[in-house]
């Protein structure tokens, strides 16, 4: 963001609940300075060499809250059992510093993983300026090769809307679906079985389309809509109070809003145009397919989605932390209303 028994970044600087709270909110120098110091106090570890070195690639790539913000939600993810070996995270986040070069993109974000039974697919998404401009993705098999996957559309989803179970982890795979296909001939028509081929990287597309427009989520002021249209990242974002962090209508889908547009002219007279342009997390439909959870002594602010699990969101209140990351099978819990 992985059952094996590894060193985490967590263990490098004292324990689970040691590293958030000594690099949250600084940039790559005073990072550096902590790590420094550790050195000199006789505490350094090959652990906290690998922690500097990929803080360091990863902030000029990226910049240093996004850099923060995947080494956390790493260490989230790693929570459930699904995490990445310190190989794997250094080879990540070495690896999105040339992507972001060669695709020259604003900003690089890892979208997470999805789980093959023969191997895993790692996801990355590209960022022009607007930020609610269509976004780039794409998959890795190693978290070193990258190659990128053409826009969903809607002959796609429709196409891979038949395929269930689980991902094999073969971009290349076939599955093969038999359908009734009306056929006219002299004027007779009759139905005749035709066998589909549907390639899994044409699924892949689907299901992170299908996981961006259901679970993607941006904190309410993190980005602002400038009178001409686009949409920016907003500088001045201090992150959520911690009573507005307990709260669903503080959260908004990360996509062009949809239930937005259907509001009446009285609904949307207290909304804040530059910053009320998504649609709130608190109409999603069922109810109740958000679970808000505070960790690590309201430090932390987790909601996870019933509807796709494996997709977590995370925020510190009162800083500038947040994003989410999907580690599942890529699977939707269509039982989810039944269950609620």
């Amino acid at each position: 963001m992985g059952a094996s028994v590894r060193p985490s970044f967590s263990e490098g600087l004292g324990g689970e609940q040691g590293w958030p709270e000594a690099l949250r909110g600084r940039g790559p120098q005073a990072v550096s300075g902590i790590l420094t110091a550790l050195r000199r106090a006789g505490l350094w570890s090959p652990w906290r060499q690998l922690l500097l070195a990929t803080w360091q690639a990863l902030s000029r790539a990226l910049g240093t809250m996004d850099a923060e913000n995947l080494l956390l939600s790493l260490e989230l993810a790693s929570g459930s059992g699904q995490g990445l070996s310190p190989d794997r995270r250094a080879s990540l986040l070495t690896s999105l510093l040339l992507v972001k070069r060669d695709y020259r993109y604003d900003r690089v974000l890892f979208w997470g993983r999805i789980l093959g039974l023969v191997a895993d697919y790692y996801i990355a998404q590209g960022l022009s300026e607007d930020q609610l401009a269509p976004r780039k993705t794409l998959y890795s098999l190693n978290c070193m090769e990258w190659s990128l996957l053409p826009p969903a559309t809607e002959e796609m989803m429709a196409q891979t809307s038949v395929v269930k179970g689980r991902f094999m982890g073969d971009p290349s795979h076939e599955y093969e679906h038999t359908e009734l296909q009306k056929i006219n001939e002299g004027g007779k028509v009759f139905e005749e079985e035709v066998v589909v081929q549907i390639k899994e990287e044409t699924r892949l597309v689907s299901i992170i389309d299908q996981i961006d427009k259901a679970v993607a989520i941006i904190p309410r002021g993190a980005l602002f809509k400038t009178p001409f249209g686009p949409i920016h990242v907003n500088r001045t974002f201090e992150g959520l109070s911690l009573s507005e962090a307990k709260k669903l209508s503080s959260y908004f889908h990360f996509r062009e809003p949809v239930q937005l547009k259907n509001k009446t002219l009285l609904e949307k007279a207290d909304l804040d145009p530059s910053l009320d342009f998504m649609d709130s997390l608190e109409h999603d439909i069922p109810k109740g397919s958000w679970s808000i959870q505070m960790e690590r002594g309201n430090a932390l602010v987790v909601l996870r989605s019933l509807l796709w699990p494996g997709l977590t969101f995370f925020h510190a209140p009162r800083t500038k932390n947040c994003g989410y990351i999907y580690v599942g099978t890529g699977e939707k819990n269509i039982d989810l209303p039944f269950m609620l």
